[in-house]
């Protein structure tokens, strides 16, 4: 269990529980890369198509979610097409999940969102170091951090923490078939309501110990 091998944590978060913030200052802590917007400007490069489609899609569902939920479908992670389809939302995604894959088998790093527990859980053999996280909060710590972040009234955080978690639980089901806050597609499920996120940075790190994971 204490072989090297590349560290690789992703965080899903809900949008407000300061999984962001979590991941960002682990990283800085333990000296590896951390991966949220950045993924959408790699891939804008690696592919050449202009970074605004990456923007457009990311982390929403693609146009034809209700046909995907009721026939189950969800995109192969094969490569992805260089032709007329080049811009649809599935294969947008594949030249993320690619561009994932890349980031995990280079390097120690952690990656926020976009169905990265997904997307390497798949191929456990090959990211031996994988750490899926989740982080979630209570409705009212959701709202509050949302404010004191964002600087918006009570309103418009509780209108952005309903749309944007919407979305993401849409946007991974859509991708994955599966369900965002099913508990047993994660490691380790952290309330940030109950402790600040410097703790919850400290838990992960202590987690990622007991793993046998080195650090």
């Amino acid at each position: 269990m204490n072989e090297k091998k590349n560290l690789v944590i992703t965080i899903g978060r809900q949008y407000g529980s300061g999984g962001r913030m979590v991941g960002k200052a682990l990283a800085e802590e333990l000296g590896i890369h951390f991966y949220d917007e950045e993924i959408l400007s790699i891939t804008s490069e690696q592919s050449a198509v202009g970074e605004v489609f990456f923007r457009l899609a990311d982390e929403k569902a693609g146009s034809n979610l209700l046909y995907k939920i009721v026939s189950g479908l969800k995109p192969q992670l094969g490569k992805p097409s260089m032709d007329a389809d080049i811009v649809k939302p599935e294969n947008l995604f594949r030249f993320q999940s690619q561009v994932i894959k890349e980031l995990a088998s280079q390097e120690s790093c952690i990656i926020a969102g976009r169905c990265g527990d997904y997307i390497l859980g798949r191929e456990k053999e090959a990211f031996p170091g994988l750490v899926k996280i989740f982080v979630y909060a209570d409705t009212e710590t959701l709202i509050r951090r949302t404010m004191e972040v964002d600087k918006v009234d009570e309103k418009e955080a509780t209108k952005r923490v309903k749309k944007i978690n919407r979305e993401r639980k849409e946007y991974y089901r859509y991708y994955t078939g599966g369900n965002w806050e099913d508990w047993n597609n994660y490691d380790l499920i952290i309330n940030t309501s109950c402790i600040d996120l410097e703790q919850t940075a400290i838990l992960i790190k202590d987690y990622i110990k007991l793993r046998g994971i080195e650090l």
